[in-house]
């Protein structure tokens, strides 16, 4: 069952299914520049970055984050929320694949 707050749900600008299955789902995550993906939800979650950029990553607790994003970095990541922003003039293009139990 997916959370009310699941990245599919509250930030569809941004991410496109591409796989699901019991064991994972593979998100494409595509942020233009100047677009912002509000707050969402991911569980742990390991992403690959095909086009780099620089995003402002906004947690909940207020905690604000800008990553520059290089071209075949990959990224691990705990589960948890976020707002980003991408603050850069190119297109930051990540594979996300979203680990289940």
């Amino acid at each position: 069952m997916l959370r009310e707050d699941d990245a599919l749900e509250m930030a569809s600008n941004v991410h496109r299914l591409l796989l699901e299955n019991d064991r994972v789902r593979i998100l494409d995550v595509l942020v233009k520049p100047n677009e912002v993906a509000k707050m969402h939800w991911h569980p742990d979650n390991v992403s690959y970055v095909l086009g780099g950029g620089k995003l402002r990553i906004s947690k909940p607790d207020k905690t604000v984050n800008e990553v520059d994003l290089k071209v075949g970095q990959t990224l691990q990541a705990k589960a948890g929320s976020h707002e980003v922003e991408n603050i850069g003039d190119t297109i930051v293009h990540t594979i996300q694949v979203e680990l289940k139990g």
